[in-house]
């Protein structure tokens, strides 16, 4: 049968003046009745005292998520390690183990934003119906890839400039910490549907160089505007009628 001490303390009592010195006086009492009682459980009401909220077998990867939701409530500016750390309930030291500075810990939460933008890019993509040839796949696939870029934009405006604000360059565009379900990075992504276009046709081969940067550009530039710049108090039925239009754009463009 088990042993049951339940000792709520409200006050540490004559002796105590640290509830921390309490809690570990109980535990011992704990443990001395278990040796008499011929170590037979013995729970301790510990519902106060000394605890911590982390319960999280990774810390780096509840760091970034924390990140992750700042990110999408607030933008790259609202990722800072003090709060990303209260809110995976661990103090802003234990941190440092993982992320030497804020800029770090925003480079992750960059990549799991581009990771997001991946996704929803291959979602599109896996959304399209059989195409009558391969050349329609094709065209239809560089679409999907514009449109789920542009709908991320817009139903996660933070997670989406959070995406795009921590990179100097290309260098992290092929990480695989970016890579959606395919393997792919979003800027991956873009280049094999302009690949895949070429191959059929749909592209000369000698306007291939580059791009992948004009189509980028195209659809970034719009969801900028509209996130965060003069058309973002526009209509939502025309926005969604200038993200056919603009894709229309590229897709005839190239």
């Amino acid at each position: 049968m088990m042993a049951m001490v339940s000792l709520p303390v409200t006050s540490p009592g004559a002796g105590f003046t640290d509830a921390r010195y309490a809690y570990v006086y109980i535990v011992h009492i704990a443990m001395f009745h278990g040796s008499e009682t011929g170590g037979a459980l013995t729970t301790v009401d510990s519902s106060w005292g000394p605890r911590s909220t982390y319960r999280h077998g990774d810390l780096r990867r509840a760091l970034i998520d924390a990140g992750v939701e700042l990110a999408r409530s607030g933008g790259p500016n609202a990722v800072v390690l003090r709060e990303a750390t209260r809110r995976a309930g661990v103090s802003p030291n234990a941190a440092y183990r993982h992320f030497t500075d804020r800029q770090a810990l925003l480079d992750a939460v960059c990549s799991a934003c581009q990771m997001r933008v991946a996704l929803a890019m291959e979602t599109e993509q896996d959304r399209l119906p059989e195409a009558a040839d391969a050349l329609m796949q094709a065209r239809l696939r560089l679409r999907a890839v514009g449109v789920g870029y542009l709908s991320f934009a817009l139903t996660e405006p933070g997670l989406f400039q959070t995406a795009f604000s921590a990179a100097p360059d290309l260098e992290g565009a092929n990480s695989t910490a970016r890579a959606g379900r395919s393997g792919l990075t979003p800027f991956q992504l873009l280049t094999a549907a302009l690949d895949e276009l070429v191959a059929v046709g749909g592209i000369p081969s000698q306007r291939r160089p580059g791009a992948e940067f004009l189509a980028w550009s195209a659809v970034h530039g719009l969801a900028v505007l509209v996130i965060d710049g003069p058309l973002r108090a526009l209509d939502p039925a025309l926005v969604q009628n200038l993200v056919t239009r603009v894709i229309d754009m590229v897709e005839q463009g190239l």
